[in-house]
């Protein structure tokens, strides 16, 4: 190393007493403006940008360091900060000289600062760049595949050396050594050839089982209950994804702020290894209001009340309301919906929930109203993957212009599938989501029996960099089987149009037409894309086309009534709540359209 760096060792074994020495100087002087600058000759660009980027000198004055004690002590750090930045790039004979007025800042005695700094110099000769002659580690456990740049004649660096660790350490812990650790590691420079010989000695540690389990934390939800959430397998082999999976169905009960599983420092003579829990419980209560507005539509207003331990044993009570049509073209109507959901209450990952719904809808080409009331289980697979199924029963009163006034009895068996692989779930730049329903029903009382089924899929791919760029696409289906439009309630059926269907097309604009009015039909076909394009790290500009179409018949055919639309849209990113959303959207075909149609919510249209 350098004559320049070698006083730095003594710097930093002095820490504690240049620390006291800053605390104990003071200047009565003001502060003035210290002049940085940082040079690097014949470095490459992007090692000369990340040495000023990480260099603590010369952001000193944006993170108010300002007295020459605090300018100095930060000038001393920077030698250690620059050299570490220089061997994570490559370079392992650096030479480093940082000038304070002139004098090295190496040599200035802590206890001597000077009364004023004016100008501070850094100067960086990275020297040559090594390469990998010898990038040994061992032992590894099967299976495992070391980065790639940790190989004799790849570009030598701390951070490739610190992969290979890591990746060595995991794999054993994935064949059930939690206690795998780093050894002896041994590493060479040879500055005649500009090479770096690394060997890597990693230790597995015994083969161990999941021991016994303890809850810390926890307040208000039973201990018993969070381990039976939890599903803690205790005498199977050890595996970190378990681990994971057991903080994962704590986290997904939303009655915690915070899940931490800290393993014990030594295993059990048995071979097992004992864990921890550690909650930290949110507020139990939650409220939440939303609003959206459309052209035809009018104002929607919704508002949410749960509680996230209501029995106790984070169990979720979740009572929700809805109105719609405020100032709109249809009569005013709502929702008022209550559910309650048991975590684990078959099992680990399978939930159990209590649902009641009373609805009235008043749409363009019906009004229903409707009571519902049901049971049903949820397996969840993972973050991403989860099925419901469940038993109801509902009774329908409903108006429309063809049928008049009718009434249906259902018991009806829904289940759905969710496959959500969504980068993000309000602003998707990658990935795909799949929402896959099927509901056979039985009617009484001159109710006809039949099953619905439905499909959204919707698919992301963004270019460049920053996914500055994203195509977004949406596919829907829908068709309805073994029941006429005369013999099921308007409130199964389909129709076009508006932000969820046809953006540019009035709200359910599209429908079957009769001689004595439209109706909803059995089956629907829908397809979206959208062209997202960033003008700034917040505003988004999108171009969109949507396609509806509906059929009397169960299946969409060459003759099925349909519509399109077509529009521009803005975006202004709200962070994790998603982007704002604005859309203007014009009719290009069919008979449905009105003229614009403006669309405003939170959240992107799909």
């Amino acid at each position: 190393m350098s004559k320049v760096l070698n006083p730095i060792c003594t710097v930093i074994g002095c820490g504690a007493l240049v620390a006291i020495a800053v605390t104990l100087l003071t200047v009565a002087n003001p502060a003035k403006a210290t002049e940085t600058a940082l040079t690097a000759p014949g470095a490459p660009k992007d090692v000369t940008d990340r040495l000023i980027s990480g260099s603590l000198i010369m952001s000193a004055e944006d993170r108010r360091i300002t007295k020459p004690q605090e300018i100095l002590s930060t000038a001393l750090a920077d030698y250690r900060t620059l050299v570490g930045i220089l061997y994570d790039q490559g370079y392992f004979s650096p030479v480093v000289s940082i000038k304070v007025d002139e004098r090295e800042a190496a040599n200035i005695p802590p206890l001597d600062a000077p009364s004023q700094i004016t100008r501070i110099d850094i100067t960086v000769d990275t020297g040559r760049k090594f390469t990998f002659g010898e990038a040994a580690i061992a032992p590894l456990a099967s299976g495992t595949v070391i980065p790639e740049g940790y190989a004799p004649g790849q570009t030598a660096s701390t951070r490739a050396i610190q992969n290979a660790a890591r990746t060595g350490v995991e794999g054993w812990e994935n064949v059930g050594h939690p206690k795998a650790d780093i050894g002896d590691t041994r590493i060479v420079a040879n500055n005649t050839r500009a090479e770096l010989n690394a060997n890597i000695e990693v230790i597995p540690g015994p083969l161990l089982r999941f021991g016994n389990v303890t809850v810390s934390g926890n307040e208000d939800v039973d201990t018993s209950r969070i381990l039976r959430i939890a599903g803690f397998p205790t005498g199977k082999v050890y595996d970190p994804d378990l681990v994971r999976k057991v903080g994962t169905r704590l986290r997904r009960t939303g009655a915690f702020s915070s899940v931490a599983i800290k393993e014990a420092d030594e295993p059990n003579p048995d071979g097992t290894l004992d864990f921890e829990i550690v909650t930290a419980e949110r507020l139990p209560r939650r409220i939440s209001f939303g609003a959206k507005v459309e052209t035809d539509n009018g104002l929607e207003l919704t508002a949410g009340w749960m509680h996230r331990n209501f029995l106790g044993g984070a169990d979720r009570l979740a009572f929700d309301a809805r109105i719609r049509n405020i100032g709109g073209a249809e009569d005013i109507d709502g929702l008022i919906a209550l559910r309650l959901d048991r975590p684990t209450a078959f099992g680990a990952d399978f939930d159990h929930f209590y649902l009641t719904e009373l609805e009235i809808l008043d749409e363009p080409f019906y009004r229903v109203e409707r009571l519902l009331i049901g049971t049903g289980v949820r397996r969840i697979f993972s973050d991403e993957l989860f099925a419901e199924l469940a038993i109801t029963a509902s009774y329908v009163q409903s108006y429309d212009d063809v049928f008049d006034d009718r009434e249906f009895y259902y018991f009806l068996l829904p289940s759905r599938v969710e496959w959500d692989k969504r980068d993000n779930k309000v602003n998707a730049t990658d990935g795909f989501y799949v929402d896959v329903r099927a509901m056979p029903f039985a009617g009484f009382n001159d109710t006809e029996t039949g099953m619905r089924v439905f499909a959204d899929t919707r698919g992301y791919i963004g270019f460049g960099d920053t996914d500055r760029v994203v195509l977004a696409g949406r596919l829907q289906l829908g068709s309805i089987v073994g029941a006429s439009l005369a013999g099921i309630s308007p409130d199964l059926t389909f129709v076009s149009g508006g932000a969820g269907t046809v953006r540019g097309q009035p709200y359910q604009s599209l429908g079957i037409e009769f001689p004595d009015g439209t109706i909803s039909g059995r089956a629907f076909f829908g397809t979206a894309a959208e062209v997202r394009t960033k003008i700034t790290d917040r505003i988004s500009v999108v171009g969109f086309y949507d396609f509806g179409a509906v059929d009397e018949d169960s299946f969409i055919g060459e003759d099925s009534e349909n519509h399109s639309g077509a529009g521009l849209g803005v975006r202004y990113d709200l962070g994790g709540l998603g982007p704002l959303r604005l859309d203007l959207g014009w009719p290009v075909s069919g008979n449905t359209g009105d003229g614009l149609q403006f669309y405003l919510g939170i959240g992107q249209a799909f």
